[in-house]
């Protein structure tokens, strides 16, 4: 009899926790092949296909379609081993879920080097050798499980919990039959801090009143909910403002936007523009383009914008990536693919994450002052308010020009109110420096 590998449900992005299985592309019995589709999993961010994270014959679904689970839950176990015909394989007990990041645990002799591995969106596994074999040294056998109950916590929450001075007894588990996962300790912890002094971080829910209606939050709405708390708790933010002149932006827009409507297939709108503008900004200052990472700066090589695309219901910031390569024209066409596929919800997991820096759009509302709430592991997010034509006084004349204000929230740990200050200033000029002249391919 061969060895079996238990898949597991991968993490989908950054932010995603757990994904709702749409599809199983295989059936017990069938053979699945290393990288090839397995099953698509779809989440409120992105729908994906999951490869095979190896070859084999997949001999049980542990999770059916339909079926919402964790990342690092195990959804199917292939046979790896021997002749690979379809034969009856004992089982071994399943070791406890956890729930804390998708990790490769070996429960039977080690694979070579590279057995059992891809890229991108395959699933972990978790191998285990028929019969509950010992796996070695330092390796958890499959007969060994975490016994059960309610004050069972893995070294990884313990630690967490020590180290945040947390009660575990208050703390409420998201992972698997209810397991608490460090997530779960660090998002409590950051609860508890942004509480006024006194009320508790679990606060007893609000009973709805008559002629009231309940709402329940979707997963992204929640997962929106930890990451702007967990910011607000952990970021000091600061906020400073500028008006810019967008006399220049505005006239080569409309010299271009024809021609660029007729070659491209879509508008060239004005984000393009405050993006090329952080992006310069960026390279002048780039302690801006960076993350704290409690004792260090992490100032980052690479300028990846992400770009907010606010949806009837949800919120996605997907990432133009190298964005300082590219020109005006290339970054519009990067946001049009990427905020068009966002509302399909046909984004891939990778185009969610490895922003360093973010830029908002909420002027396209028609707001002129937003206080923007940082993406955790980003020193700022810059916003892009309404062009609004306004009276302004020029060399003692009175005209009427299009402004508009650029907002920036930034980490007062990195940046204070001169770098700030600096960083604002850049953008601004770039953004009057444009003229009919500038290139926009």
């Amino acid at each position: 009899m061969g060895k079996t590998t238990r898949v597991v449900m991968p993490q989908l992005g950054e932010s995603v926790h757990e994904g709702t299985i749409s599809r199983w592309l295989v059936k017990p019995g069938d053979r699945v092949v290393e990288f090839e589709p397995m099953l698509e999993v779809d989440t409120d961010k992105v729908n994906a296909e999951v490869p095979a994270p190896v070859s084999g014959i997949l001999r049980e679904i542990l999770a059916k379609e339909g079926e919402t689970v964790q990342a690092g839950a195990e959804i199917a176990i292939v046979e790896t081993g021997g002749d690979g015909k379809v034969t009856a394989t004992p089982e071994a007990p399943a070791p406890a879920p956890k729930s804390e990041t998708p990790k490769v645990e070996a429960e039977a002799p080690s694979p070579p080097r590279g057995e059992g591995r891809g890229e991108g969106l395959k699933p972990a596994t978790t191998a285990s050798a028929p019969g509950g074999e010992s796996p070695g040294e330092g390796l958890k056998p499959a007969t060994t499980a975490e016994p059960a109950g309610p004050h069972r916590y893995s070294p990884g929450v313990q630690m967490a919990a020590s180290d945040l001075k947390v009660d575990l007894s208050q703390v409420s588990g998201t992972g698997l039959g209810g397991r608490i996962t460090k997530k779960d300790v660090q998002d409590f912890a950051a609860r508890a801090k942004a509480q006024p002094a006194g009320q508790p971080a679990n606060t007893v829910p609000i009973a709805p009143g008559e002629g009231d209606q309940v709402v329940q939050l979707t997963r992204v709405r929640r997962l929106i909910a930890e990451n702007m708390a967990r910011s607000k708790a952990t970021i000091p933010h600061a906020w400073q403002t500028q008006e810019a002149d967008m006399s220049g932006v505005v006239a080569n827009r409309n010299a271009n936007k024809a021609a660029f409507q007729k070659q491209e297939g879509f508008s060239l709108t004005y984000l393009p523009y405050v993006m090329a503008a952080a992006i310069s900004a960026l390279r002048e200052h780039p302690e801006v383009n960076s993350t704290f990472n409690e004792t260090e700066l992490i100032v980052h090589r690479d300028i990846n914008l992400g770009i907010s695309v606010g949806m009837e219901d949800t919120l996605l910031v997907p990432v133009v990536r190298r964005a300082d390569s590219l020109s005006i024209a290339g970054l519009a066409r990067a946001v049009n693919d990427l905020a068009g596929r966002a509302r399909g919800k046909q984004l891939k997991a990778d185009e969610l994450s490895g922003g360093t820096f973010t830029v908002n759009n909420s002027g396209t509302f028609g707001t002129l002052f937003s206080y923007s709430v940082i993406n955790p592991g980003q020193a700022g997010i810059l916003t892009m308010e309404a062009i609004v034509e306004r009276p302004v006084a020029v060399n003692g004349l009175i005209g009427i020009k299009p402004m508009m204000y650029l907002c920036f929230s930034f980490d007062h740990r990195v940046l204070d109110g001169l770098q700030a200050a600096r960083f604002l200033t850049s953008c601004r000029k770039w953004l009057e420096a444009v003229s009919l002249d500038t290139p926009v391919h």
